[in-house]
């Protein structure tokens, strides 16, 4: 293992945590509005907000909620939500299993269909097929995810009726087995997945298309050729390992794009994750629950490309060995 790397990368992540822990703390502190005015329905006397602020340390000197804050997030402790009475990260950890199966389905979608169309297209460069994919890739690329997902809903769920309109499962739909609970949950899954997923799979065809072209450029895949081997060999044993590296760092960093696309999917299906509980917590002025969900979705973004970092010096020998 190259530990100067390693090393190089850890503190870069624990940096970006901190720019992203500080900008968070600023972020939900220009807000418009008052957090304290969720807590009544119409007014409030100023001894009552005051109070309110007090317990919430709302009224302590900026500086001094900025440390409590860097040091409760060390911890984990991210406060007690206004709207849900609860420690934020119960709250959260409720509803973080929804959202990662949800985007873990449809990054699995986009992988798999990104890769083989991407290949696909690549290795029939300029021929009908190579155009077609390549435009429909674009095309699914240009179209919003919350628009993309009304249609698929008024298309398979109100016109034909064969999935589900809201919802992650059947309302009142209880003391049933394990397995009628999974399927249900899978029913409701399939046009949010496809939807999420089809929001990134547009990108990924056009990366590993792009990275093939490069490939199909260098030495060894002529020596190949040369060789006498068919194109599929050339492409599964030669070209394709090597492709794959720039699509490691896609994928990690879509893991962002995953998260705004999830915000968005997850409001029309009406689905139970951390994208729906951010715009709960964004009406309702819920300062901790805010941080709270936005940190823990930025910490799986700089997670995700530490981790890439990680596999990709793992993968090309010129990253471990320099």
């Amino acid at each position: 293992m190259n530990f100067k790397y390693f090393s190089k990368k850890i503190i870069q992540s624990m940096i970006t945590i901190l720019i992203v822990l500080t900008i968070s703390f600023i972020l939900f502190r220009i807000m418009p509005g008052d957090p304290t005015s969720m807590f009544v329905k119409s007014g409030i006397a100023p001894e009552d907000a005051a109070r309110i602020k007090a317990s919430f340390g709302l009224d302590l000197p900026i500086y001094q909620q900025y440390f409590i804050y860097i040091k409760n997030a060390i911890t984990g402790d991210f406060g007690i939500s206004f709207s849900f009475k609860k420690p934020v990260m119960e709250v959260i950890g409720a509803r973080l299993p929804n959202t990662i199966l949800l985007a873990l389905c449809a990054q699995t979608l986009a992988i798999v269909f990104g890769i083989v169309f991407g290949t696909v297209a690549a290795a029939h460069r300029g021929k009908k097929i190579d155009v077609g994919l390549l435009g429909l890739a674009l095309l699914i690329y240009a179209i919003p995810a919350f628009w993309f997902g009304m249609v698929l809903l008024v298309i398979f769920g109100v016109k034909l009726g064969w999935v589900p309109l809201f919802g992650m499962v059947t309302p009142g739909l209880r003391n049933v087995s394990t397995w009628k609970y999974v399927t249900d949950v899978a029913h409701h899954l399939i046009i949010p997945t496809i939807t999420l997923g089809l929001a990134i799979f547009g990108s990924y065809v056009m990366i590993m298309r792009s990275s093939l072209l490069d490939v199909f450029t260098e030495d060894y895949i002529n020596t190949a050729r040369a060789k006498g081997f068919n194109r599929k060999y050339i492409i599964s044993k030669h070209a394709l390992p090597n492709a794959m590296l720039p699509m490691v760092t896609v994928i990690a960093t879509s893991i962002g794009f995953i998260v705004a696309g999830a915000i968005q999917t997850e409001t029309v299906f009406t689905w139970p994750g951390v994208g729906t509980l951010l715009l709960k917590a964004l009406t309702a002025r819920d300062y901790p629950l805010l941080q709270g969900s936005f940190l823990i979705t930025s910490f799986a973004v700089v997670a995700a490309n530490f981790i890439a970092d990680i596999i990709y010096m793992y993968i090309d020998p010129r990253i471990r060995y320099e």
